[in-house]
């Protein structure tokens, strides 16, 4: 995405760059056909070198996406046991509060029953008080014989004892219940911990799971553009491609021309007739391919363009010649026409124009000019090679 975005603003120094030169007289080259293929094959190795990086870059995508969902779904399953361990304790705790309220309910009858004991025992030893020895004597009185008496107070003595054995184990069994509360009361304070802790460990589950969701998102994002920078990538390397390969069919027509036309007719320059304006036209297109050459380089440019005017491949007009598509860079661009208008064609120029359409050329029957390249053969004059 960064480079996608280096490269408009290439392309858009390009254009300021374009538009500066229409402006200000400086050295142009002509961009023949196997300089533009050079610059196409150049084009292509960088798109090359974006299009590897742009691909490693949608692994690395890729592989931490896989990574983050995996981190992901460790996470859900985290979350899913630490679910069932809240569910767990919950019923753990709903358990220990029913066995608490059992445990309520055996301690308040243990209390009443105890309470019930003593008042039972506390009242016959009141009565026993209150009547005193006046009971003993109308009991003695009333019983038949003094084994009767005996056997009475057996029986009483035997109540009393039997009240302080109930009372004694019924005060154990509350003991023992308070006791069985409190260590109940206790495990369900442990058990409110662990949910609390649970609580927290699912809060916290919950957060990294949010924040994990939010970064796949966000790889996601930068993934999908990526493939996107990746399709664009592949279109412009399709376009690429597509033109080298029409730039090599079109060098081969431009080679197939110029045997072509040395082998074809040529007239003589005697048998032109220049229109008006045919000079300045001829000068400022000298100015715009040779204006920084040395008037050798700009007299060959002038001599280019007539030895086309005078082959029968070509037009016969030093306009034609000269507006002919895709033969002249400066014509595309623009700068030609500004060039003319304006007039900023110098005295050199105009001269190199008259010797040139006067039949004078330092390049032979030469028809194109570039800059120097490996393997290429010709006339060197100044920053240009004419073949």
């Amino acid at each position: 995405m960064k480079k996608a975005v280096l490269r408009k603003g290439k392309l858009a120094l390009a254009v300021a760059i374009v538009l500066l030169i229409c402006e200000i007289p400086v050295e142009l080259y002509a961009t023949t056909t196997q300089e533009r293929l050079d610059q196409e094959m150049h084009n292509k190795d960088e798109l090359q070198g974006e299009i590897d990086a742009n691909n490693q870059e949608m692994n690395d995508l890729k592989n931490k996406e896989a990574a983050l969902r995996g981190d992901l779904n460790n996470l859900k399953e985290q979350l899913t046991e630490v679910s069932e361990k809240l569910e767990e304790l919950e019923a753990k705790i709903a358990l220990k509060e029913e066995e608490i309220d059992r445990t309520m309910a055996e301690l308040e009858d243990a209390k009443a029953m105890e309470q019930w004991q003593y008042q039972c025992m506390v009242e016959r030893i009141q009565y026993v008080y209150e009547q005193g020895e006046m009971d003993y004597l109308e009991l003695l009185f009333s019983v038949g014989s003094f084994s009767d008496f005996l056997n009475y107070s057996e029986y009483m003595t035997a109540i009393a004892e039997y009240d302080r054995n109930m009372l004694e184990e019924y005060e154990e069994t509350r003991i023992l219940i308070e006791e069985k509360e409190e260590q109940l009361r206790a495990e369900r304070a442990e058990l409110d911990e662990y949910v609390i802790a649970a609580e927290a460990e699912k809060s916290k589950i919950a957060g990294l799971i949010s924040q994990t969701a939010s970064r796949v998102a966000e790889n996601s994002e930068f993934l999908a553009q990526v493939e996107a920078d990746a399709e664009a990538l592949e279109a412009e390397m399709k376009q690429t491609e597509a033109n080298i390969e029409a730039l090599k069919r079109q060098i081969e027509e431009e080679k197939r021309l110029s045997e072509a036309a040395a082998n074809a007719a040529w007239r003589d320059i005697s048998e032109v007739t220049f229109a008006d304006g045919d000079l300045a036209l001829l000068a400022a297109i000298i100015y715009c391919e040779a204006g920084g050459e040395p008037y050798a380089g700009k007299l060959a440019v002038g001599a280019v363009v007539i030895n086309r005017l005078l082959s029968s491949k070509y037009p016969d007009t030093v306009l034609g010649v000269i507006t002919q598509k895709k033969q002249f860079s400066p014509v595309g661009s623009g700068r030609f026409e500004v060039v003319l208008t304006a007039g900023r064609a110098n005295e050199d120029c105009y001269k190199a124009a008259r010797e040139a359409m006067s039949g004078v050329t330092n390049v032979g029957n030469c028809l194109y000019f570039r800059t120097p390249i490996e393997g290429l053969t010709g006339i060197s004059i100044g920053g240009h090679i004419f073949y």
